[in-house]
């Protein structure tokens, strides 16, 4: 090995480093920023180092090495424009986007590898090449339909047709036998063509009965699938950083899954079975609400809030919708010169995709040490003078304390527990389970309708005007 080699392999043992301690600086709000730097640096220097390869050992000719560097220019271009320009609300569809891109590469990649002038390749290599199509082709067109379900481009609610079921096991079964004939050396470009459609036919129809309530898992689930892909395309290629950042994502994207499932009392299985989403085509029973509804103007409200101990603040995704989170802020900022003890209290599916809410929150300048997670939150809620709901339903209902209704054992915020209770909302509709709120009939609660924007807004100036 010469001094080159021994060099780039060094260099390459730092991009996994930088891999993996940027993973862990996303654990935190405060150090994500850092995390994301450091991981960006390792991939830079792993592309870099990727193109030196090819360059001394001879293996690109000077028109590759042009379509490589224009395709670096417009892939990051593109990566930076789309970045920059989106806003926080369309971030899970931009994610759903970027898990495309990646699966849809990663297969490519193995497409590549499967080109005449590779036979002869050990088995373990037309294994990874089976398995980076197979799931590198779901995660492609799964995320094209997840992030047009996002988008709104595709009906939100959960598409299922008579027998869907069946079809899609049956493309499992054409993929699999496909997959393990091409592996074993008994099938050519057929045998690679007909995985590569079914497993594309399989992420379609595998994404459409899944409804909107279910995307925070759904992206999650793409994400594992999208870093498996990659960790794959790195064994077809031999190429040690993808393996090793492909596991990265594929591990951090299946605990993530699981964490959201349990979030949501629903099981893997039946996100991937579909049916569960808007509340449109229901046929769980649904909790009535009995009692009455009580309302409160915003000079009321205001007054409540200003003169509070402590306030906790729970956002969901109708405060995304209304793009309210520099108006929440504000307010939690206004209420703090007054005296007043204010956090947040955020549901791990608050957003449209794990963590969409605390990056929303944290795009507008809240302080990092005000964002609690639901196990840290739940237990101040009974010292809580004033919860202020803005824009969340179904995390907030205590029908999921009971069994026998679409949220019964999901874990929610119990902001029930609070001495008061205030819910901005637009309407008395449900939420993606499609059943009432309980809490809005709590004789604590009091209902402020209206657009988030507006009414918090409202709440601002009236607060603002006590203050001085």
């Amino acid at each position: 090995m010469t001094p080159l080699d021994t060099t780039i392999h060094l260099l390459y043992l730092g991009t996994a480093i930088c891999f993996v301690l940027g993973l862990h600086l996303m654990n935190s709000p405060a150090t994500a920023r850092r995390g994301n730097q450091l991981s960006a640096l390792g991939m830079a220097v792993a592309i870099g180092l990727t193109v030196v390869v090819l360059v001394h050992g001879g293996t690109i000719t000077t028109t590759a090495s042009v379509v490589l560097a224009a395709g670096v220019a417009v892939g990051a271009g593109a990566g930076l424009v789309a970045a920059r320009r989106v806003k926080m609300t369309a971030m899970p569809q931009l994610v759903s986007l970027f898990n495309a891109v990646g699966g849809g590469a990663a297969a490519l990649i193995a497409f590549a590898g499967a080109l005449p002038g590779s036979a002869g390749q050990p088995i373990s290599t037309t294994l990874t090449t089976f398995l980076d199509v197979l799931i590198g082709g779901v995660t492609f067109s799964g995320s094209l339909i997840a992030a047009g379900k996002l988008a709104g481009v595709v009906p939100g609610r959960p598409l299922t047709f008579r027998g869907g079921r069946v079809i899609n096991l049956l493309l499992g079964l054409i993929a699999i036998t496909a997959g393990c004939l091409y592996a074993a050396g008994l099938g050519g470009a057929g045998t690679l063509g007909t995985l590569t459609v079914a497993a594309l036919s399989l992420g379609v129809l595998m994404t459409l009965p899944i409804g909107g309530a279910d995307m925070p898992v759904v992206i999650s689930l793409l994400n594992a699938c999208t870093g498996t892909a990659v960790a794959m395309a790195g064994f077809v290629i031999g190429s040690t950083p993808l393996i090793i950042a492909g596991a990265l994502v594929g591990a951090a994207g299946g605990i993530l899954t699981k964490l959201m499932a349990v979030a949501m009392n629903r099981s893997l299985l039946s996100i991937v079975a579909g049916g569960f989403g808007t509340g449109d085509e229901q046929s769980r029973p649904a909790v009535t609400a009995t009692g009455t509804v009580r309302t409160v103007t915003a000079d009321d409200a205001a007054l409540q809030l200003a003169y509070a101990g402590k306030v906790v603040i729970v956002p969901g995704y109708g405060l995304a919708a209304a793009q309210a989170q520099h108006e929440v802020v504000e307010l939690a900022q206004a209420l703090t010169e007054h005296g007043v003890d204010v956090s947040y209290g955020i549901h791990p599916v608050a957003g449209r995709m794990p963590g969409h809410m605390n990056v929303l929150l944290a795009e507008a300048n809240a302080p990092y040490p005000e964002l609690k997670d639901l196990e840290e939150i739940n237990p101040q809620f009974p010292a809580t003078d004033v919860v202020l709901v803005v824009g969340a339903n179904d995390v907030t209902n205590p029908a999921a304390r009971r069994p026998g209704n679409a949220v019964s054992g999901m874990p929610i915020l119990d902001v029930d527990k609070a001495r008061s209770v205030i819910v901005v909302k637009r309407s008395l509709g449900h939420g993606y389970a499609g059943i009432d709120n309980e809490l809005y009939t709590n004789p604590r609660t009091a209902l402020l309708f209206g657009d988030a924007k507006v009414v918090l807004t409202a709440l601002i100036n009236e607060i603002q005007a006590y203050v001085h």
